[in-house]
Parts: structure tokens; C-alpha cells; sequence
């Protein structure tokens, strides 16, 4: 007879037994493809986080560097470097600033909202900025522009400032409005034009940790402009700290290594430093439930396959009587192996092709609950953090800065599964390598006794 006949007669005989082995399949295959299935949707929201931020690289002066090298004075950098570095094709957008001691000239005040003036009367913070729009408080959404337009690369040599909506206010300035500003040197004085009034909520009597200015009185310029103020006679523009967007966070090694390449020894004294917060921020909750669904997977996974192996051993060994008889009327040991493989196979796949009907909609609902308790769980902790009081670095109170929420990257809470063919032959591949495997080693433990054996002891 047929080895495939005997196969299907002989599940139909064994309906009770075959049935206990096609749960067992199913429950391995629906484990199997839930955490292939999660995966593979916190892949993807993942990479559109990742794609949707970008990557932001610093460059920032090397503090370590400063502290051993003995360092006296901030290295800078020639503005030109930067262009070559922003004109690689890993960067979407850059920019970069400097800064010195700026004070208004007669007619306009500070602010100076219960703030001490650190910088002399009149003095103040001003920020020379390549693209205001790349600052990272406007891009977070805490600073807003109320009117005007952000400075651009295009306006670098144009005398154009952002000023906060305070000090505006006190000195009745508004976007076209011409103001005079002093350099560092109290001689150099130049005009500028209001391009645009923006909101900082931060209070008046919190200075800004880097500058120790009130917040209303710092004045953001065009970098050419207010290099040129700072240095009168300075053929180059030199900066402090660059940003650069990549168009891809999968970018970030090529453009590390392009970047020493173009810069070479006009990088000593800064680093380059991915800032991912962000993403890690939006991230977490994928991460988490990503590793929970890979652990449940390997272990339900592990436990089904032991279990399903001493299954078929078990029937293997049942059916040594029947090989027996087969092989006595000359049987091939090999189409014997092969009627039992093609039984395994066959419930194997029946369960696969079940599992994969229903495993989507459970998997979706299962994930999207654990999803949505993590991310409930992650924004909470971002809730509840509280900044230091003012003047106060937080360390005392054992509160961390680079814990403090990134705005506008609110942690994913929403996956989206997706059955895709490749995830359908990872399972059964695995689904039929376990089958099969389980089935062929007690098969051929058995085959390689003779008939005679096997019929007259049992064996």
C-alpha cells in the first residue's frame, strides 16, 4: 500500500491521540508566531520613532579632555568646518551658535525679574544662532514663536534678533522693530531688526543654568552678525557647540566617521554625541514588552516542544509492532520514517495554518493591553518628575537632571500587528523542524532493530 494511503488512514485511526499532538502544535505555533508578531510591530514603531525624531548630534566641547589636558580657555571651532560638516549627505538639517556679553543701548531695559544681573547694566546673554528653529526648546515645543520667523542659515550676516515676549513688552519692541546693541568690548555697536518675539514660560526668577540671566532678557542674534560685534577684526567666525539632524538614526555611525574624515585635527577638544533621549523616551514601552513576549515565546516554546517530542516518542514506540510487520513484508526502512513524518507534517500544519488565522487578532489585543499598561506605567513616572528649586542643582535632593522629560515625545502606546509571509515561515519552519526532528530519532532508534526483533520481543 502507499506509504501517503497508510498516513491518512492511519490519523484517522488515531484521532484521539493525533488530536492531543495538533493542540500541542497549535499552542507552540500561536506562542511562536505572537512573539514574532510582537516584535516585529515594536520593530516598526520603533524605526517610525526613530525616523519621525531623527538623530541630533552635538558637538560639544570635550569637558574631560579640558580637566586633564589642562585646558584654561573653551576650544572652538571655524564655522567653516561646520558648513563642510553640515554639507554631508547623512544631515537633514545643522546648526550652530556662539556666544558673548551683549548690552542694550540706550533706550531699552532688562527685564531683570528679581534676577541678579551678573553681566553688568545693561548686560545681557547674547546667543549668536546659525537656525533658531533647530534650538532644541523650540523644537520640544517650550519655546513658542508668537510672531515674526526664526532666523535661517541664509540670514547669518544679516543684523536680525528673536526677543522674548517680556522684554518686548517693557520696551514696546515688536517684530520690524530696530534696536541697538553694545558688544562685550563697550565700543562696537550695531542695529539690529526684530525678526521675531518667542515665549519662554520659565519665570523671571529662575535664571538659565548656563548663562545665569533672566530668561526674558536673553536676546538670540545671526551668528555672522554677532561674531562679527565680538570680534571686530576676526577674518573667521569661530563657534562652541554645534547640532546636527540626520536624516536617519541608522546614520549616525557613517556620519561619526565622515565627520573625522573632513574635520580631522579641528575636532580635538569637542565630542560627538548622539542625543537619543527622545527616542529612548518614546521607546521604553516597546522595549519592555518586546522582551516580555521574546521570554514568554522561548519558554511556552521550549516547554510545547519537550512536551510534543515525548508525544511522538511515546507513539513511536506504540507503533513498533506495526514497523515490525512493515519491514517483514519488505517495506523500506526509509518510506516508514517517511509515513510518519508525513503524519507529523500534515497535523503540523494544520495547527500552523490555524494558529496563523487567529494568532493576529489575540496577539493585537494581548499586546496592545501590555502596551498600553507599560507606556501608562512610563508616562506617570515622566509626570511625576519635578524639577529642583531655583538655584538648587537637584543633586541634594536626589533629583537627577538627565531625568527631566523630553516634551513632545510622549511614550508609544499603540502597535499595529501585521501577519507578513516571512513570519509564516519562521514558524513553520519552526513548528515542522521540532515535528520532525522528535519524530525521526525514536523512528530510527526503532528501524535499526530487525523485524524479527522487533515482533518477537517487543524490542
Amino acid at each position: 500500500m502507499n506509504f501517503v494511503k497508510r498516513a491518512g488512514l492511519s490519523l484517522w485511526a488515531r484521532k484521539g491521540r493525533n488530536l492531543i499532538t495538533f493542540a500541542t502544535f497549535l499552542v507552540i505555533s500561536v506562542m511562536v508566531l505572537a512573539g514574532v508578531l510582537i516584535n516585529g510591530a515594536t520593530s516598526r514603531a520603533q524605526n517610525a520613532a526613530k525616523r519621525s525624531v531623527g538623530a541630533e548630534v552635538n558637538l560639544d566641547i570635550d569637558m574631560k579632555s579640558m580637566a586633564t589636558g589642562g585646558m584654561l580657555q573653551a576650544p572652538q571651532i571655524d564655522a567653516s568646518v561646520v558648513d563642510r560638516l553640515g554639507a554631508l549627505p547623512q544631515v537633514q538639517k545643522y546648526t550652530y551658535s556662539m556666544w558673548d556679553r551683549v548690552i542694550l543701548g540706550k533706550g531699552t531695559a532688562l527685564v531683570t525679574d528679581g534676577v541678579a544681573n551678573t553681566m553688568g547694566p545693561g548686560g545681557t546673554a547674547g546667543i549668536g544662532i546659525l537656525d533658531s528653529s533647530l534650538l532644541p526648546d523650540f523644537r520640544s515645543g517650550k519655546f513658542t514663536l508668537l510672531s515674526g520667523r526664526h532666523l535661517k542659515a541664509a540670514d547669518r550676516n544679516r543684523k536680525l534678533v528673536l526677543i522674548e515676549e517680556r522684554l518686548a513688552r517693557k520696551n514696546g519692541l515688536k517684530t520690524g522693530s530696530t534696536m541697538t546693541l553694545t558688544a562685550n568690548d563697550e565700543k562696537t555697536r550695531a542695529t539690529f531688526t526684530v525678526a521675531g518675539v518667542y515665549r519662554d514660560p520659565r519665570p523671571g526668577s529662575e535664571p538659565d543654568p548656563e548663562y545665569g540671566v533672566n530668561p526674558a532678557d536673553m536676546i538670540y542674534g545671526t551668528v555672522g552678525a554677532f561674531a562679527a560685534m565680538s570680534d571686530p577684526g576676526g577674518a573667521v567666525t569661530k563657534v562652541g557647540k554645534a547640532t546636527f539632524l540626520l536624516d536617519d538614526a541608522g546614520d549616525l555611525g557613517a556620519f561619526e566617521d565622515a565627520a573625522h574624515r573632513t574635520a580631522g585635527q579641528a575636532l580635538t577638544g569637542f565630542t560627538l554625541g548622539v542625543n537619543d533621549k527622545a527616542v529612548r523616551q518614546m521607546t521604553g514601552p516597546l522595549k519592555s514588552i518586546s522582551s516580555t513576549a521574546t521570554l514568554a515565546m522561548w519558554l511556552i516554546g521550549l516547554a510545547g516542544a519537550a512536551v510534543l517530542a515525548l508525544l511522538i516518542n511515546l507513539a513511536v514506540k506504540q507503533r513498533r509492532r506495526e514497523y515490525g510487520v512493515l519491514l517483514a513484508m519488505g517495506e523500506q526502512r526509509g518510506r516508514v520514517i517517511g509515513q510518519q513524518a508525513l503524519e507529523i507534517t500534515v497535523v503540523a500544519a494544520l495547527a500552523i495554518v490555524l494558529g496563523s488565522l487567529c494568532a493576529p487578532a489575540l496577539t493585537q489585543h494581548a499586546g496592545q493591553s501590555l502596551l498600553g499598561k507599560e507606556a501608562g506605567s512610563a508616562r506617570h513616572k515622566l509626570d511625576s518628575w519635578k524639577p529642583p528649586a531655583p538655584g538648587s542643582t537637584g543633586l541634594g535632593e536626589g533629583i537627577d537632571q538627565d531625568d527631566k522629560p523630553v516634551e513632545n515625545a510622549d511614550p508609544i502606546d499603540r502597535i499595529t500587528v501585521a501577519l507578513a509571509p516571512s513570519d509564516l515561515i519562521t514558524v513553520g519552519a519552526v513548528g515542522l523542524g521540532i515535528g520532525l526532528l522528535a519524530t525521526a530519532i525514536p523512528a530510527a532508534s526503532v528501524l535499526r532493530l530487525s523485524p524479527r526483533t522487533i515482533l518477537t520481543k517487543g524490542k
